[in-house]
């Protein structure tokens, strides 16, 4: 199945959920093509557009007429909110609206594919969609779920705001980024590439015990084909920031594979642990990195351990 729509004519189409802009045909076939349209389902789904920071981010919402509560969800990096459908259709079983934004330079949103001038930025978004999110007055509680960077942008947000963050609900982070793996030898190419380069070419690994999805993301047009030297700074002063951040009351959902190659997980974790209460963690001994994507039966693991915890429980 090819892709029939043009990320920069989609996005320039859209207004704020705010709107209530009934779905174009464009909008239609991507969701039709990521399969994030849920046919089978009754519920509103929207896509808006809000402006951050100089940026034109893309805005999704699923909306049951029931909901119980919202979650908001971000994607990692290189990814965008087409790939979670597995996620969105387990929020919508628990009974949750669900809203995300593709982050700046990701997926239909506007800006220098997969670069960041900084960390902070994935901030503004974050309270952008906040702002989303209130103005259509999505349901309470709100809860926070994010995958890798998304994890981090959780992560981020929570050290710095945990009780005036506007999400009291659960905060569930799926193979969360602190630093990625191999750390020391990534700063070390950083600085020796870029006084000469702006980006190297991404390579694509298997990230996944999927074997569809990975020739799934090297057709997906929406997939960035360079990591930006300017990305990676960016990391680096985020990471240094972080571990030096204030603890946290909450209590995070910590979901986290042990093939993992992507992120220094071991570390991660220790790091997690000293920031937050009492966090609790399922690992999962052949998960790789992307446990939006990963296997079924892995899935369906993860997801019995988030429900179970999520539904009347206290957060904090």
């Amino acid at each position: 199945m090819s892709a029939t729509f043009d990320p920069d004519h989609l996005r320039a189409g859209l207004r704020p959920l705010a709107q209530w802009q009934p779905l174009s045909e464009e909008a239609k076939a991507y969701q039709r093509f990521y399969r994030t349209d849920f046919p089978e389902r009754d519920v509103w789904r929207g896509m808006g557009r809000f402006e951050v920071d100089g940026y034109e981010l893309v805005s999704h919402c699923w909306w049951p007429e029931t909901a119980k509560g919202t979650l908001f969800l971000l994607h990692g990096f290189y990814d965008h909110t087409g790939l979670y459908r597995h996620v969105i259709a387990w929020a919508l079983d628990q009974g949750f609206a669900v809203i995300a934004c593709d982050l700046p330079g990701h997926g239909l949103s506007s800006g220098e594919r997969a670069s960041i001038r900084d960390f902070s930025e994935y901030q503004d978004a974050l309270h952008g969609l906040f702002a989303e999110a209130r103005s259509i007055a999505l349901p309470q509680p709100w809860h926070l779920c994010g995958q890798s960077t998304g994890a981090a942008i959780v992560v981020d947000h929570l050290l710095d705001q945990s009780v005036e963050s506007p999400a009291q609900g659960q905060v569930i982070l799926l193979a969360p980024l602190v630093r990625p793996r191999a750390w020391g030898w990534s700063q070390l190419s950083y600085y020796l590439l870029r006084p000469f380069v702006r980006g190297i070419a991404r390579r694509f690994s298997e990230n996944t015990n999927d074997p569809a999805f990975l020739p799934f993301l090297q057709a997906d047009p929406l997939q960035p084909k360079r990591l930006p030297t300017k990305w990676v700074g960016a990391l680096s002063r985020w990471i240094e920031r972080i571990e030096y951040a204030k603890k946290s009351p909450r209590r995070p959902l910590i979901v986290q594979g042990q093939a993992d190659m992507t992120v220094d997980w071991p570390h991660n974790l220790q790091v997690l642990k000293w920031k937050f209460d009492r966090p609790q963690i399922l690992m999962l001994p052949q998960a790789r990195h992307h446990l939006a994507n990963e296997v079924a039966e892995m899935r369906e693991e993860y997801f019995e351990f988030l429900s179970k915890r999520i539904k009347g429980r206290n957060p904090q």
